[in-house]
Parts: structure tokens; C-alpha cells; sequence
């Protein structure tokens, strides 16, 4: 029989349900990372870059025509003759094959179009219009009114080197391809003249060239870096959106978990407890011999152990429901006034018999005017025993154990138990305060325990806003402190009048 596959997400941060979602988003990552990674020559940038001349060549295509159509018009007042019209109408349809093809190229999809190509093209096109610009370099006038006409003419072409520069600036090269042949013809006219303006204005229109050639290069480095910038910031969005995509996964299969874990253990807890009952109550009949004498006294020591097994096993289920509460923010805090040393020294009765049978002695150090701490009764009480459960358990045999209930330096009060046995290793106390965590001295004493006490511990002072300390040394013992803040003690109220001090006031 083929496996079947579950629908939902398991081990895999992914989720299945949404396999579209995470497709697109891991695509959109790898695209933007593969043209942050790329240098000079990426074709995603070579793309954009023509994207953006051809945006600049539509959004200004009525520049230069109209510096065209002006020149014409001037040129027909000034009295050139029919031949300016021509040059005005051969340029103008040179500007307007530049921008049916830049127009052409900015409706296509950046994915569809091929760099190399686009590039020939813009450069043929500039190169034709440059063609025009020649033949304005070659116009004569000999019967204008213009006396230096050579210098008007120089004029004209550094405004429209200067238009050019800015509006061409995304393609590389397409300032050369238009005025390196009207400059170089220019040039040429001016020195076989040999005339000092129009040499002076030759010389002007080849340095003004590489001058805006640079200024064109240096805008294009800066929509490069308008282009990266832009790539790095589609990539912190592709990577946010899959951050927060693997949240919400990861927030479900939590919130799963939790749910999984609240219905297992509200079931084992209802399925163990129910013989545990039975176990616990039989095993103490017969280990009392309640119902007769048993005849062989092997069972009823065996009794006894079976006794004592279910009651470790039944403490070891509430441990891990109050610690499960307490995780899952379910645990309800009863609180009320309550006498912080007197829970304290009820605690140390209780162990007292578990000290006795090792020969250890508790040392109990309290302050007497201690007010009055708002908490849980039954959290405190938890607190002090698992302190001291955890301080004789550890404890060679003569040995002691020293409690300490005061004040601490910020307002509140503090319950320590210290001890001086084998201590912890610095580097396994986060061991330790771990869930099920235990040290190397417990694994190799064998000592019985969950290792959730602690933990259990600082979640009920988390509960109450306090904190909890452990402090231990190889060798020298183990001090635990449990503090409660200031937030939690009660303030006494000054004692009312008696009945003869009233009569006295009135």
C-alpha cells in the first residue's frame, strides 16, 4: 500500500497549502540576489538601463525637435535658403525613428528584450541623427545677415550636446555615436579655414565633448546605483515576505504543537491517574496488612516499593502538568495576603524527617518583621519545597542545609536555601535550569527526579514578576534564591485607636 502524505506542514518550515505563495517568493529572492551579485554587464541592469533611456527619450522627444524646428526657422528669417528645410526635415525624421524605437522598447517587457540588440538599434539611430547634425556643420550661408555664422552654428551644437548629454545618459556611447562626427567635421572646417573664431570655437567644441561625455558617464553610474539600490530593496521585501511567511508557518505548527500537547496530556493525565489510584491504594493495603498478615514478609516489602513507585510516578505527572500550565499560560494565580515565614517554616517541618534520615541539619535564619507578600499561597509553598527537596536530596549525609527568609536590597523579600554539598559545574547550570535537565553529579548519584523543579520554579516567580538566582561552586555547595519584588509586598496599616484613647481625642 502507497504512503499517504499529509496535506499540512510537519517537519518542513514550508507550507504545502501554499506552495504558489512560497514559489514567488523564493524566485523573487534568488532574481534579486543573482543581480546584486553580478557586476557591469548584468543583463537584468542592461535591461533597465535601456528601459530607462528609452523612458528618457520619450518623455523628452520634443526637445531637440523643437531646438530643430527653431534653428529652421531662424535660418529661413536669416535667409539660408531651401537647404535648411531639408536639414530640418532629414533630422527630424532621424528623432523620430529614435522615438518610435525608444517608445517600441519601453512597452516591451524587460524579460523580452534582448540587450544587445536594443543597444544596436539606439546606437544606429543616434548615429543617423548625428548625421544631421553634419549636415548642419556643412550649411553655408553666403548671402545671410549673420556675420558670424560659423560661431552661431558652434553654439547651436553645444546646446544640443548638452540636451543629449542629459537625455542619453543611460546608454553609454550614445553621445559619441551623435556629435563625434558634427565635432570632428567641425574641427576640420575651422582649421583648413584657419580663421581665429572658428578655430577658437573648434577647439571649445572638442573639449566640451570628453567634458560631456564625462558628466553623461557619471549619470550613468548614478542611475546604476539607483538600480542597485532598487534591487536591494526588492530583495529586503522578497526576504521580509519570507520571513513572514516562515512565521505564520511556524506560529501554526507552535500553535498545532500546543494544541497536541494540551489534549495528550489532559488524556494521559485522566488515563494514568485512574490506576495509579488503584496501584497506590491496594499497594498501602497490603503493605499495612489492613485486610490480614501476609505470611512472607518479601511481599510485603514488595509492596512497599510498588507503593512508592506509583507515588514517584504520580508526582512526576503533576510536575509536568504544572509545568505545561505554567508554559501555556494557564496556570491561575489565587492570590492573597500572605505571612512569607510562616509558609517557610511549615516547609522545613515537613522536610524536617527527610533531613533527619540523612543527619542533616537545617539552619533556619529569619527576619521577624517581615510585612505581609500578595501572592499565591500554594506557588510559594511550591517554591520553598522544591528548594529544599533539591538541597537535601543533593546533601551528603552530616551535612547542612542553611534557610534564609529577608529583605532584599531593592524593597523585597527573598526566601535561600544554601547548602554545602558537591555544588555545580559552571558550564551545566543552564543545564540545570533547563527543562528535564539534570547535572553530571545527579546522573551519576542516580537521584530520582524529573528534573523540573527548578524550571517549575521559575515559572510560578516569573508569575509574581520575581526572579530566581543560583549560585554554586565545585566543591563548596549550592546557594538558590528566590526573590519577590517590591511590587508584591504589602504595606502594614498604623494600628486603629483603642476604645480610651477615642474617648481621650473627644
Amino acid at each position: 500500500m502507497p504512503l499517504q502524505r499529509s496535506n499540512t506542514a510537519d517537519k518542513f518550515i514550508v507550507d504545502r497549502r501554499k506552495p504558489h505563495r512560497n514559489s514567488d517568493v523564493a524566485r523573487a529572492v534568488r532574481k534579486t540576489r543573482d543581480r546584486l551579485s553580478q557586476q557591469a554587464g548584468n543583463p537584468d541592469f542592461d535591461r533597465e538601463l535601456l528601459k530607462l533611456h528609452a523612458r528618457a527619450m520619450t518623455s523628452g522627444a520634443v526637445v531637440i525637435p523643437l531646438l530643430v524646428l527653431a534653428i529652421a526657422a531662424a535660418g529661413r528669417l536669416a535667409g539660408v535658403g531651401n537647404e535648411i528645410g531639408l536639414w530640418a526635415l532629414s533630422t527630424l525624421t532621424c528623432y523620430t525613428v529614435v522615438a518610435f524605437m525608444a517608445r517600441r522598447i519601453e512597452r516591451t517587457e524587460a524579460a523580452e528584450l534582448n540587450p544587445l540588440q536594443a543597444r544596436r538599434e539606439f546606437l544606429v539611430g543616434h548615429f543617423l541623427c548625428g548625421l544631421g547634425w553634419a549636415w548642419f556643420v556643412l550649411l553655408g550661408c553666403g548671402t545671410c545677415a549673420v556675420d558670424q555664422f560659423q560661431v552661431v552654428k558652434a553654439v547651436v551644437l553645444l546646446f544640443a550636446m548638452a540636451g543629449t548629454a542629459l537625455m542619453a545618459s543611460s546608454l553609454s556611447g550614445a553621445l559619441l555615436a551623435t556629435f563625434a562626427v558634427p565635432v570632428a567635421l567641425y574641427a576640420y572646417l575651422g582649421a583648413r579655414l584657419w580663421m581665429p573664431v572658428e578655430a577658437i570655437m573648434a577647439g571649445l567644441l572638442v573639449l566640451s565633448l570628453p567634458f560631456f561625455v564625462y558628466v553623461a558617464r557619471h549619470i550613468n553610474r548614478s542611475s546604476l546605483m539607483l538600480l542597485s539600490f532598487r534591487s536591494e530593496k526588492d530583495a529586503l521585501i522578497a526576504e521580509l515576505e519570507t520571513a513572514k511567511s516562515m512565521s505564520d508557518e511556524a506560529r501554526r505548527r507552535a500553535e498545532d504543537a500546543n494544541l497536541a500537547k494540551s489534549r495528550f496530556l489532559a488524556s494521559m493525565s485522566h488515563e494514568l491517574r485512574t490506576p495509579l489510584n488503584a496501584i497506590l491504594g491496594f499497594s498501602e493495603v497490603m503493605a499495612n496488612e489492613v485486610l490480614g498478615p501476609m505470611s512472607n514478609p518479601t511481599y510485603r516489602d514488595y509492596a512497599n516499593d510498588v507503593h512508592d513507585s506509583g507515588q514517584h510516578l504520580l508526582d512526576l505527572i503533576n510536575e509536568i502538568l504544572d509545568l505545561s500550565r505554567i508554559e501555556a499560560g494557564r496556570y491561575q494565580l489565587n492570590e492573597e495576603p500572605v505571612m512569607l515565614l510562616n509558609i517557610v517554616e511549615d516547609c522545613c517541618h515537613m522536610m524536617e524527617l527527610r533531613a533527619r534520615n540523612k543527619d542533616i541539619r537545617v539552619i533556619q535564619d529569619f527576619e521577624q518583621t517581615l510585612p505581609r507578600l500578595f501572592a499565591d499561597e500554594r506557588a510559594v509553598r511550591q517554591i520553598t519545597l522544591n528548594l529544599l527537596s533539591n538541597a537535601i536530596k543533593f546533601t551528603a549525609t552530616g551535612g547542612e542545609i542553611r534557610v534564609r527568609v529577608g529583605w532584599t536590597a531593592g524593597g523585597g523579600q527573598y526566601i535561600s536555601v544554601k547548602d554545602n554539598g558537591p555544588g555545580i559545574p559552571e558550564d551545566e547550570i543552564p543545564v540545570v535550569l533547563s527543562a528535564f535537565g539534570q547535572g553530571s553529579i545527579a546522573i551519576k548519584s542516580a537521584e530520582q527526579g524529573t528534573g523540573l523543579g527548578l524550571p517549575i520554579v521559575q515559572g510560578l516567580l516569573a508569575m509574581h514578576g520575581g526572579e530566581f538566582e543560583l549560585h554554586s561552586k565545585l566543591r563548596e555547595g549550592t546557594e538558590a534564591i528566590a526573590i519577590f519584588p517590591l511590587s508584591r509586598v504589602m504595606e502594614e496599616l498604623p494600628a486603629l485607636p483603642t476604645a480610651a484613647v477615642a474617648a481621650r481625642r473627644r
